[in-house]
């Protein structure tokens, strides 16, 4: 039996994943909650297989709340679920530890499947991500390489911080969220901005918006 957390700020989504999953005899919802804090608690209690994890939530966003969670409990698999398209997200938090990226829109199927593959101790990639990951191998090599997206190149840390920016937190309640101090904050936002060829923090909303990242 796999158990299973789901942490989703939408009601509603927790209850039809919930009611799928019970369909199948080898997985079980043990866990559900609605914020990063949620998911941390929930990985703290040692009750799930495999943790279910939205990106966008009102407290602490999915990017933060898999880094909170991979620094204490790296063998716990995480599965993204999210609204956004895979090119937006997939690779930078595969990256980072998750063992799956999943759109929303996808085949429920396709969940359950992913979660068995992450559960012992595999990585979930969709045919989309893969094709993601094969142009990033390939890189320059011809003319149909594709040019990945800037912020592929933000380290975990910097894109923790960007995201913040762009959704127009201060530098200040940052450090504070981020037990950074104050002048960290400034030097990844420093960096952020040199790496994205960008000068302000209009600049990084606006690219964070064109680029699906936030909504």
């Amino acid at each position: 039996m796999i158990r299973i957390g789901i942490v989703d700020d939408h009601a509603i989504v927790r209850t039809g994943l919930r009611q799928y999953l019970s369909d199948h005899v080898d997985l079980r919802v043990t866990g559900e909650g609605s914020s990063g804090h949620d998911a941390l608690e929930m990985a703290r209690g040692g009750e799930v297989d495999v943790l279910l994890l939205d990106i966008s939530m009102p407290d602490q966003s999915g990017v933060d709340a898999l880094a909170a969670i991979k620094a204490r409990f790296p063998e716990l698999p995480v599965l993204i679920l999210s609204g956004f398209p895979e090119a937006h997200y997939a690779t930078t938090l595969l990256r980072q530890g998750a063992s799956g990226y999943l759109n929303k829109e996808c085949d429920p199927e396709e969940i359950a499947n992913a979660i068995r593959l992450v559960s012992r101790g595999r990585r979930y990639i969709s045919p989309a991500v893969a094709e993601q990951l094969a142009d990033s191998v390939v890189g320059g090599a011809g003319t149909a390489a594709i040019e990945k997206p800037q912020h592929e190149a933000l380290s975990e840390r910097e894109f923790q911080v960007f995201l913040r920016l762009a959704k127009g937190e201060t530098v200040g309640h940052i450090a504070e969220a981020l037990f950074l101090s104050v002048k960290t904050v400034s030097t990844y936002r420093t960096r952020v901005l040199e790496k994205l060829k960008l000068a302000t923090n209009s600049d990084l909303t606006y690219y964070a918006l064109k680029n699906g990242l936030i909504q």
